[in-house]
């Protein structure tokens, strides 16, 4: 298990049926998430890091926001910077690791961040554990910015953002959530091809919203102090 990725830790498990996978959105190296999802009714535990990161520098869009102001160590010209902060709706070229041997470089945006209804986790069956909270979800989508084909990988590793600056809880879900589909990319992701994702991301109650989101799969993952992207 990555220690990289011990600074993202689950509450525990809940709400799984007795067919399910566990999803240990925790413990997975380099951008590596769970296998596609199954058909029938989805699973879900809420996750929750066990680090919460302090407010980030606010920098203006397409400006860095850590103290390094430089790209990952070989990444591709133009990559996002460590700490960096984006408007909704501008993508991040980001350096893509999937497992031990598929690397490639993806343009990262998120589109939007909408707020739900309490009764859409209902379906979820996650009972008290989300008592009072309120789903967002965040839309993103992937693009293929390289020459490597992608298909098969997942692309995670995305939070929502309080007004304060820290991480919302976050749901994993195993299985189809129509209201917020989240699947390994497809068979044939070449170069210049795009796919939109979502993520749940959980406010603690009606009056705090989820404001922004945040990337934080490698090589933005607060190793070596790196910083994660943010979307605001």
């Amino acid at each position: 298990m990555s220690t990289i990725r011990m600074k993202r830790t689950t509450l525990g498990v809940i709400g799984l049926t007795a067919a399910a996978a566990l999803s240990l959105t925790g413990c997975k190296n380099g951008n590596e998430e769970a296998g596609p999802a199954q058909s029938g009714s989805p699973a879900a535990q809420p996750s929750q890091s066990s680090e919460q990161p302090g407010t980030p520098a606010a920098p203006s869009a397409g400006t860095s926001g850590g103290a390094d102001g430089a790209a990952p160590g070989g990444a591709p010209a133009g990559a996002a910077k460590p700490g960096q902060t984006f408007k909704i709706g501008e993508a991040a070229t980001v350096p893509f690791t999937y497992g031990s041997d598929t690397k490639g470089t993806i343009a990262l945006t998120v589109t939007a961040v909408e707020q739900g209804q309490a009764a859409d986790l209902d379906a979820l069956k996650l009972g008290d554990k989300v008592k009072g909270m309120v789903p967002y979800y965040i839309r993103y989508t992937v693009k293929n910015a390289g020459t490597t084909n992608l298909e098969y990988a997942s692309v995670g590793h995305i939070k929502g953002l309080l007004p304060d600056g820290t991480e919302a809880q976050g749901v994993s879900v195993i299985g189809k959530f129509e209201k917020c589909k989240d699947d390994s990319l497809p068979s044939g992701f070449t170069g210049g091809k795009t796919q939109t994702n979502c993520a749940i991301a959980l406010a603690p109650s009606a009056q705090t919203k989820v404001v922004g989101a945040e990337y934080w799969g490698d090589p933005y993952n607060n190793l070596n102090d790196s910083k994660s992207l943010y979307w605001k």
